[in-house]
């Protein structure tokens, strides 16, 4: 069977989400330098995007922002998927009254709109940085575990598996080497696809008070201090705007380039097992 490579666009775009990570070793300036006498510059060759209301280079604080903005949607991320795969892994293994009750809370939860349930859990827990993840995490489980169930439901008859069991092979085993390979590529298509959502979440949380709190250079925090500077400087807003446009975008993109490749090559996957 010939192997599929990963495109090289989907790769750059995977390095150019990393290089965000390094943004704070690129700025020129400390983001949280306050300088009241070089307030709402404009770009110079001292500070390439100007300053903004309190004196400090705005791009560094950008830059810097990446970091926390895509960093704070990682670990989210992250977080969601280490309760959604092995709770979606057992209840689709397991099955029975467990299976029932997990797929009741997520049915539940997936009623209800993120943005809405996360706004709501921040405003009950306060603004900050934990309070905001644990928003996040609670609203960014459930697709998970309900993709992780619906594949294992999908592999759990087929052949090579009731092979395994004959053979004598542990649930762990089982689990490890059949169920596990299944689930990390499409978790990894759902997560990349999920990358620009919660990044809207994350600004859309800070942009109103309720997640990282300044000085902090988070883009949507940057956002909102720029709003009352909007006519005499509209790149406070303008350039953080832009931002989270093109990482959202780039980062659909590449969910979407992952989630298609993935989608062609389950059934040779599939068959791939059954010959191993």
């Amino acid at each position: 069977m010939n192997k599929r490579r990963i495109p090289w666009g989907v790769v750059a775009a995977a390095v150019f989400l990393a290089l965000l990570m390094l943004g704070p070793l690129l700025a020129p300036h400390d983001p949280e330098l306050v300088d009241l006498a070089s307030r709402l510059r404009p770009s110079s060759s001292e500070h390439w995007l100007g300053t903004d209301n309190l004196g400090r280079d705005l791009l560094s604080r950008v830059l810097t922002g990446a970091q926390v903005t895509v960093g704070l949607s990682l670990l989210a991320l992250a977080l969601s998927i280490l309760v959604g795969v092995p709770l979606g892994l057992l209840s689709g293994w397991i099955g029975g009254r467990f299976d029932w009750a997990v797929m009741r809370v997520v049915d539940t939860f997936i009623a209800l709109p993120d943005y809405i349930v996360a706004i709501i859990l921040s405003g009950l827990l306060g603004p900050g940085f934990v309070n905001m993840l644990v928003a996040i995490l609670v609203v960014k489980w459930v697709g998970y575990t309900r993709l992780t169930r619906s594949l294992v439901m999908q592999e759990k008859s087929r052949d090579y598996l009731m092979i395994s069991k004959l053979a004598g092979g542990s649930t762990w085993r089982i689990l490890r080497q059949h169920m596990v390979p299944h689930i990390v590529g499409p978790t990894l298509a759902l997560a990349t696809m999920d990358i620009g959502k919660v990044i809207l979440l994350v600004a859309s949380l800070s942009f109103i008070g309720m997640g990282v709190q300044p000085p902090s250079p988070e883009w949507g925090a940057m956002l909102n201090d720029g709003r009352a500077y909007f006519a005499q400087a509209p790149q406070l807003m303008i350039i953080p705007g832009l931002a989270i446009f093109l990482v959202v975008a780039l980062a659909s993109w590449l969910g979407d380039q992952l989630m298609k490749r993935y989608t062609i090559s389950a059934e040779d996957e599939r068959l791939t097992n059954v010959l191993a």
